[in-house]
């Protein structure tokens, strides 16, 4: 006998009603409009059919846009900005790249390369992997842009390692590229869109901005060096395999004038994204650019069959993401939200522990409701009141937010995890583990390292 709907299904319906039930029946009720209510609900319900992955990602996506559209509860351009978004256009161009890496042969001449230089152990494949995507971090400066270029190369050493698909060890070397090109790469000023958001907000709103090399101290030898080795540790454990060394030497072919002029265009792309501080050409354009030239006719790499592979559930997902992070904004529910903080949040100028893991905590929480680039959004506004509640400077109460959305709970709360995961074509379950994982690590032993850090700098 056939069910319309299987466990996972069934159990996310369940959370849905359960939660709209409370809604209803909550205080909150009587401090939101009509429209900030049903917005909530909507998104509430989006969170978790993202969360479950009871249904596919990019059907999620759709279903929100076009049930905002029939409440009336925004706007088209609000709903559909992601279309708009740079975003959406790096990820489009990202694919195209990727997509040009494979159908040349490029990702299996580098995965070679690498190759006998990793399949020794697991552990420095894996370490191997999460340091190069990590290293990436410095040179680009998008981690969806990194994912898309870096994770075809990975999966393609995953099988010269040996590994077949669905294997621990093709499913960890997945995780270790897109978990390495993503996380460890918050300490890193430029390399992030989060960071960026945060960096324009208290630019914009309290005139400050921390130099890149400041940033880089603070952050990056507890989110960034312990962070790797934790992923590196988690996969190890979570995933373990062992991949086979070959006894032959693999002889490379000679490279082909499509693979070279791929090189070329690479080489250009990167080295506009790497200057973009001097010409300013956002980096989604300037990779819309090379996607462009790789799929002219008689000239590019990718023809229409191979175009036929793009992945349009990426995008369809990413821009239902980030169609969910404007219409927070726009409802005033991230204003809503933030007030409400403000209120509730223990802070203390006599107990500076406190005050600095409910700061870290309250943008850990915030990202989950709205996506980790919505926690700069929702609280750089409120980051001057922080500061007097807690007695800590305005610029530790801004940098605080890093740790937050650093801390990933959900795959849906970042885009370029969900995007990698999809390109990897490892089921969304891995990265969930992974990120259950690492999540009471990070509460528990990195915000306290990270506080004893800060100290030591004087920061707090």
């Amino acid at each position: 006998m056939t069910t319309f709907l299987d466990r996972k299904q069934v159990t996310a319906l369940f959370m849905i009603i359960a939660t709209l039930c409370g809604m209803i029946f909550s205080p909150i009720r009587e401090l939101l409009d009509s429209t900030q209510f049903i917005s909530a609900c909507l998104i509430l319900s989006a969170i978790i059919l993202f969360a479950t992955s009871a249904i596919p990602e990019h059907v999620t996506a759709l279903i929100f846009m076009v049930a905002a559209m029939l409440f009336a509860i925004a706007p088209a351009e609000v709903v559909f900005s992601g279309f708009t978004s740079t975003a959406c256009w790096l990820i489009f161009s990202g694919l195209i790249i990727g997509i040009a890496i494979n159908e040349t042969g490029l990702a299996n001449r580098i995965a070679n390369a690498f190759t006998g230089h990793l399949d020794s152990s697991y552990l420095k494949l894996i370490t191997g992997i999460v340091t190069m995507a990590t290293l990436l971090g410095f040179l680009m400066p998008s981690s969806m842009g990194r994912a898309v270029l870096f994770i075809p190369i990975a999966m393609a050493i995953a099988a010269g390692c040996g590994f077949t698909r669905g294997s621990n060890g093709q499913i960890g070397v997945a995780l270790a590229a897109a978990f390495g090109c993503h996380v460890p790469t918050f300490a890193v000023l430029p390399a992030n869109v989060p960071n960026m958001v945060l960096i324009g907000a208290a630019e914009t709103i309290h005139d400050w901005a921390p130099m890149y090399a400041e940033y880089l101290l603070l952050h990056f030898p507890v989110l960034g060096l312990i962070k790797a080795a934790l992923i590196i540790l988690s996969i190890i454990w979570l995933y373990p395999d062992k991949p086979q060394r070959s006894n032959t030497q693999v002889k490379q072919e000679a490279m082909t004038p499509q693979e070279y002029k791929l090189i070329i265009v690479i080489a250009i792309t990167l080295g506009f994204w790497l200057t973009d501080s001097l010409h300013h050409i956002s980096a989604a354009w300037i990779g819309l650019t090379a996607a462009c030239f790789l799929l002219m006719p008689g000239i590019g790499l990718v023809d229409q069959k191979s175009f036929n592979k793009l992945n349009i559930g990426s995008i369809i997902f990413v821009v239902g993401i980030l169609g969910l992070g404007t219409l927070i904004n726009y409802s005033g529910l991230g204003t809503f939200v933030g007030k409400q903080l403000n209120i509730w949040l223990p802070l203390s100028t006599e107990q500076n522990l406190l005050s600095y893991l409910t700061l870290s905590i309250t943008a850990f929480i915030t990202g989950i409701f709205t996506t980790l680039p919505g926690v700069p959004a929702v609280l750089t506004p409120f980051a001057e009141q922080m500061s007097a509640n807690s007695g800590f400077p305005l610029e530790t109460v801004l940098m605080t937010q890093v740790l937050g959305f650093s801390t990933i709970l959900f795959p849906f709360q970042s885009a370029p995890l969900m995007v990698g995961m999809q390109i990897a074509k490892v089921p969304l379950k891995h990265a969930a583990k992974l990120c259950f994982v690492l999540t009471p690590i990070t509460l528990f032993i990195l915000y306290p390292l990270d506080y004893l850090w800060w100290a030591f700098l004087g920061w707090i």
